[in-house]
């Protein structure tokens, strides 16, 4: 059975490096270093450095992902795109994904109404606009229905606002000319042609 030879502290001061018969064996943070109780001279059996390994991957991958969904407010699909790109095993996904659950970090309602206030407060952002993006986080459809419907969003003054910001490229043009430019713009927002008939 290999034996633990040595424990270094790591840079950040959270985790360890336990080596095992003069050989880097594994990094493990420090609650489950304690927990595991490990020392220098202690006997490792093959099943019990794959238990600790993973108790040290899943707590790894924890701290990484409460820093990714505490930022702002994720939704499943960018939470699992996440762990895609570090490459984190199917087992310690489930995992996770129940954890940042219980704390309240993963929910794709809350997702979506924050998402829709934060565009319409910083982005002049049409329904059309709203549900692409929405669509493209994975949020459900009828969730979207439901949240863009109880969110109140007036297009005529969004689009009202948009060429209050953008309508000076247009005031040399004749008046048809003009017209005609920013109805092909907000077209091109995602605005319905009703709106863009009254806004013209």
């Amino acid at each position: 059975m290999p034996v633990i030879t040595s424990i270094k502290p790591q840079k950040n001061k959270k985790r360890v490096n336990i080596y095992l018969d003069g050989k880097f064996g594994f990094g493990l943070d420090l609650e489950n270093f304690v927990k595991s109780s490990l020392k220098v001279g202690k006997d490792l059996s093959d099943e019990e450095i794959i238990k600790i390994t993973k108790k040290g991957e899943y707590q790894k991958a924890l701290d990484r992902l409460l820093l990714f969904t505490s930022l702002r407010p994720r939704s499943e699909k960018e939470v699992n795109n996440w762990m895609q790109r570090k490459k984190i095993g199917d087992d310690v996904k489930r995992a996770l994904v129940e954890k940042v659950r219980k704390l309240d970090l993963l929910d794709d309602k809350k997702f979506a109404k924050w998402w829709v206030e934060q565009r319409l407060a910083f982005k002049n952002k049409s329904l059309k606009d709203l549900n692409y993006e929405l669509l493209n986080k994975g949020i459900d459809k009828e969730i979207i229905k439901k949240i863009l419907s109880e969110a109140g969003i007036d297009e005529e003054r969004i689009a009202l606002k948009l060429l209050e910001k953008k309508g000076y490229r247009w005031n040399g043009l004749r008046k048809l000319d003009r017209k005609r430019k920013i109805s092909e713009f907000l077209a091109r927002k995602g605005f319905r042609w009703s709106v863009i008939k009254k806004v013209v």
